[in-house]
């Protein structure tokens, strides 16, 4: 899973550049034993409900051993220990050491739903929240302090401000979890809860066997959404300000699934277990899969659907490999998939040569030059030649690609958006460029700016027309983005690479240059040999964009204690803020992809607890959006535990498309020739006596979209109206079409996005 920022992906790049060479060396020295050598490696085996029978945590269920013994043999599990993990508390399954044969033996066995590799998974503030118009004075509930949000990431710094008990009173008493505490970490009652997961690998040197975070993220994540307010929280005085969660009052448990090196699935499928059991009542997981796979065979769709199952929403994020088309990581229709957006602060980083042209960049740099000029270098000047680089490799400054004696002591301009290459190599600074539209930098252990095409041509210009070209890098200083808010480039987009008629990201939160909590042992920039140390820190991803949709998720559920997790999301979704709402819209100006980049808009944490309607789902419509999926009635009896079945009588081809979702998506192999209909059913959470009208808004020449019923009058709070949505006619020549449906009665507007494209998109 991909706990990592958007930027600290490059950090992974540098390991593997550093030992390729090693790792080329080791692999010719391999002898004919490796032949000889274990093949196993590891698998989870779901098997869907939990046991009925009520087992011990701390026990293993004899029928996993059972099932391990037929496959494996019982010498083998008697060698060495095979069986990893139980999943037992809320659903069941089992972890384990097998081989590819053993592996296709065990997806055989009765009442196995699915049996996957256990992969890694990618760790995918002061001023935000304000920015989305939540300010500190917004209107609470009282029982938001008994609200729980689960945090499944990299643990958590519980000595942080952000986590301080003070004023909180004892736990809730539905809480049912632990803390896995040791000498060096202890839960409060703000922290009530805490575990750490390392089933699948042995602890290694760096590993802290407890709760702590000790990478910033987890730390990061959880005081984004539930962290108390501290006033003069800033990253070495920038983004000054009082950081704070979406609900302070909130207590947190922790789940630390990540570590240093990885997050592995076998870990994030033991803390799902436990969260539900333990009595969470909103799921944060900032996680996502290195490549999409269908439902099952992803710890947080299985983990998030038993969420579900319980009551529980699960927030994720969307992905950072955006913004090429279905990059989308977490899709899933039974929990929420967030997208990034900018607020309208940005840090500046200005960069000055010694003819003393000024350029702007961004980057948020903390280091001050202090006016110093250094001598400057382009990169594709020093190659590192010794080891087999060139300038077409250099130039983009990777790791190992430069001479240290060419670079070291000196500013470097580098084609690219890393310079992880100039850091290694010893240089001062680093100019990048080639930065992408719409994109932001988070710290880098040096004095860094990056700059767009034109600018970094200027500067390549002045570097081949001077003799003793010099420059220097000014300390980043805050500015307003007037564009804000737009999707970074980073952020996945959709379309929903597995079910492409459910929209997916659901919606959009500021995830861009985040000031929230950090861990201070963390290095600022997640580079080797950065000293920095921070109490809070800037960074950015939908890692960040996530936990405020947490927050806001937390804020609706503490003024509707019993509403379903489907209710939550569709009241998120509906009071979402896109091109058709008030000031500051997400606009497809900007993003083009439009929805696809931003589902219905911008996160509105105000208007969320007052939806009007909501679309709402159980369980049952689940499973038979599962039967539209193929699912067999088999399969799905072992995932929920009852008899639920796929009626042979039922066109569910259809049901993917009438599933009781709050958006609309139509994809269509003929542009020419649209043809959809759509069925939903809205509930009344607004006024007890109203009547909503349907209006269609921005629906394209050629493309007729119907509501009927076009008025639903509504007599009680709860009560249930059906309507259908019919869609036809063409889109021509283009690949997308956006509108919305809004029901209005006068106090409330309820708006659904609509998005038609063609299924090449």
């Amino acid at each position: 899973m991909d706990l990592v920022p958007r930027s600290r992906k490059g950090f992974f790049h540098v390991v593997w550049f550093l030992l390729l060479s090693l790792t080329c060396t080791l692999l010719v020295d391999v002898t004919h034993s490796a032949a000889h050598t274990d093949t196993r490696k590891v698998y989870i085996v779901y098997m869907g409900d939990k046991p009925k029978l009520d087992i011990p945590t701390t026990t293993t269920l004899p029928l996993h051993v059972d099932m391990l013994q037929n496959v494996a043999g019982s010498s083998n599990i008697e060698q060495k220990p095979l069986l990893l993990h139980s999943y037992k508390r809320s659903f069941n399954g089992f972890a384990a050491k097998l081989t590819e044969e053993e592996a296709q033996k065990m997806a055989g066995m009765a009442g196995v739903v699915s049996v996957f590799p256990s992969g890694k998974q990618k760790l995918h503030t002061t001023r935000s929240w304000n920015f989305i118009g939540f300010h500190e004075n917004v209107k609470r509930s009282t029982v938001e302090s008994d609200i729980i949000v689960g945090v499944i990431d990299s643990g958590v710094w519980p000595e942080s401000a952000s986590f301080s008990d003070a004023g909180f009173g004892p736990p809730p008493k539905k809480w049912k979890g632990t803390c896995q505490g040791s000498s060096n970490f202890t839960c409060n009652n703000k922290i009530i809860g805490a575990r750490y997961y390392r089933n699948s690998e042995p602890f290694i040197k760096g590993d802290i066997k407890s709760p702590r975070d000790s990478g910033g993220h987890g730390t990061h994540t959880a005081s984004t959404a539930a962290g108390n307010l501290v006033s003069k929280a800033s990253l070495f005085g920038l983004g000054s300000g009082t950081a704070r969660g979406g609900v302070p009052s909130a207590r947190i448990a922790v789940y630390k699934v990540c570590w240093p090196s990885d997050c592995d699935d076998v870990d994030i499928l033991a803390a799902f277990d436990d969260a539900i059991a333990d009595g969470v009542d909103i799921l944060s997981v900032s996680l996502g899969p290195a490549s999409p796979d269908d439902y099952f065979r992803t710890p947080i769709t299985i983990g998030a659907f038993h969420a579900f199952r319980k009551g529980i929403l699960t927030s994720t994020a969307a992905g950072n490999d955006g913004p090429g088309p279905k990059t989308i990581a977490n899709f899933a229709p039974w929990f929420l998939s967030v997208a990034a957006t900018t607020i309208d602060r940005e840090f500046v980083t200005k960069v000055q040569l010694g003819n003393q042209k000024t350029y702007e960049g961004i980057v948020t740099n903390t280091f001050d030059l202090k006016g110093k000029f250094y001598p400057l270098r382009y990169a594709g000047d020093a190659p590192n030649r010794t080891a087999g680089y060139d300038e077409s490799t250099s130039k983009t400054c990777e790791p190992g690609t430069l001479d240290h004696n060419l670079v070291k002591g000196k500013i470097v301009l580098c084609d690219g958006t890393t310079g992880y290459g100039a850091y290694f190599a010893g240089a001062v600074g680093v100019i990048l460029q080639s930065r992408p539209v719409a994109d932001v930098l988070d710290p880098l252990p040096m004095p860094a700016s990056c700059l767009g095409l034109d600018s970094g041509n200027s500067i390549y210009y002045y570097i081949n027309s001077t003799r003793n070209p010099t420059a220097t890098i000014f300390k980043s200083t805050e500015d307003i983005d007037t564009l804000s808010p737009y999707v970074p480039s980073f952020s996945s987009r959709g379309p929903n690479p597995v079910t492409p008629n459910i929209l997916k990201p659901d919606i959009a939160a500021p995830g861009a240059s985040i000031l929230a909590a950090w861990a201070p042992i963390a290095p600022v920039s997640d580079y080797p040999g950065d000293d920095r140390v921070a109490s809070y820190n800037v960074i950015s991803g939908t890692s960040m964009a996530c936990p405020h949709a947490t927050g806001v998720a937390a804020y609706v559920k503490s003024f509707h204690p019993n509403w379903t997790p489907a209710a939550i999301q569709s009241a998120l979704i509906t009071t979402g803020r896109a091109v058709y709402k008030r000031a500051k819209p997400l606009s497809p100006d900007l993003n083009p992809e439009a929805e696809f980049a931003y589902g219905a808009g911008q996160i509105d944490p105000v208007r969320a607890p007052y939806p009007g309607l909501v679309y709402d789902a159980t369980e049952l419509d689940y499973i038979e959006f599962l039967c539209a999926q193929g699912y067999s009635t088999k399969l799905l009896q072992s995932i929920t535990g009852h008899k639920s079945s796929c009626s042979s009588k039922t066109n569910y081809g259809a049901l993917s498309d009438n599933l009781n979702y709050p958006s609309f998506a139509l994809s269509s192999s003929n542009p020419n020739s649209i043809s959809g209909v759509f069925n939903r059913t809205a509930t009344n959470v607004g006024s007890p006596r109203s009547t909503y009208k349907a209006k269609v808004i921005g629906a394209t020449k050629g493309l007729e979209i119907k509501v009927n019923p076009s008025i639903l009058s509504f007599s009680s709070l709860g009560q249930k109206l059906f309507f259908q949505v019919t869609i036809k006619g063409s889109i021509h020549h283009k690949s997308r079409v956006s509108a919305s449906l809004v029901w209005d009665d006068g106090t409330f507007q309820v708006r659904s996005p609509i998005v038609v494209y063609a299924i090449y998109y």
